[in-house]
């Protein structure tokens, strides 16, 4: 009889590790620079909104940052940083993302450019300026968070749908290429997250919403096992599946769940707010 032997705990590898993460002054990032400080790791956050990393950072005890990812300088001067007051960069959490919903023929040209700028353009400069510096020192990893509305076009979501995709499909082809080099690249595909990316949204039980803490629980496995693509939580790890389905059979099961419309009607005034901080 084989026996599998226990993971390592967390703390045993992650310990001074050199963890940067976009996006975390709110949600998904600020509760994975939690639970990775927890672990002993070394963590920078950053984030465009100045006063909101300030006080993250500060409730954290950790160095904040304003970092601009649709800026390719920004990000240069965000590892820069991270290396002058912590260390080389050896995990960096491409996480920075906004979520407009609605329909289609009602985004105008800034909000679609801002969506994939931040969204997917984002994750590339963030993995190109890493995996420079990482394949350079001959180890690091890029853990890119994606979504699971990357497998799962649903009205409503179009732009989104089409950068989380596209996150998805960068991350597999840069791990493939980056193999020989000693630096892994890893997609998150979280579900339906409890931020204010789905504000406004009446959701149904069919709609899986999980809490940040899940996410981020994922986010910090990953980083131990490096796994290439994992759904967070992995019980949703049968989306992959729709991209086989007959359309028809896809759009009975949005009609069923209500993925439908659910993303075409919310509730303005709850979601004010987060659009106006995303452009929106």
């Amino acid at each position: 009889m084989r026996f599998r032997s226990k993971p390592a705990p967390a703390r045993d590898v992650l310990r001074d590790k050199v963890i940067a993460v976009t996006g975390g002054a709110r949600g998904i990032g600020f509760e994975t620079a939690t639970q990775l400080l927890g672990a002993q790791a070394r963590v920078v956050i950053g984030d465009i909104d100045e006063d909101a990393v300030g006080k993250a950072a500060a409730d954290l005890g950790i160095e904040g940052v304003v970092l601009d990812v649709t800026s390719p300088q920004s990000i240069e001067s965000f590892l820069d940083a991270v290396e002058q007051r912590v260390g080389p960069v050896d995990v960096l959490i491409n996480n920075a993302g906004v979520m407009p919903v609605g329909p289609f023929l009602d985004y105008d040209a800034a909000l679609i450019r801002r969506t994939i700028d931040i969204d997917l353009m984002g994750v590339i400069w963030g993995s190109q300026a890493a995996a420079r510096r990482m394949v350079a020192r001959g180890h690091g990893h890029i853990v890119n968070v994606a979504s699971v509305a990357g497998r799962l076009p649903t009205p409503g979501l179009t732009v989104y749908n089409a950068a989380k995709a596209g996150v998805i499909e960068f991350s597999d082809a840069l791990n493939a290429e980056l193999a020989d080099s000693g630096v892994a690249v890893s997609a998150i595909l979280p579900s339906f997250t409890n931020t204010g990316l789905i504000s406004g949204l009446e959701t149904n039980r069919y709609i899986r919403v999980v809490e940040p803490e899940v996410v981020a629980a994922q986010v910090v496995s990953t980083i131990i096992t490096r796994r290439a693509r994992t759904a967070a939580p992995r019980s949703m790890g049968w989306v992959h599946l729709n991209a086989i389905m007959p359309q028809a059979a896809k759009r009975r099961v949005q009609k069923a769940t209500g993925l439908d419309h659910i993303f075409l009607n919310y509730d303005l005034s709850t979601r004010a707010e987060y659009n106006k901080r995303i452009g929106q």
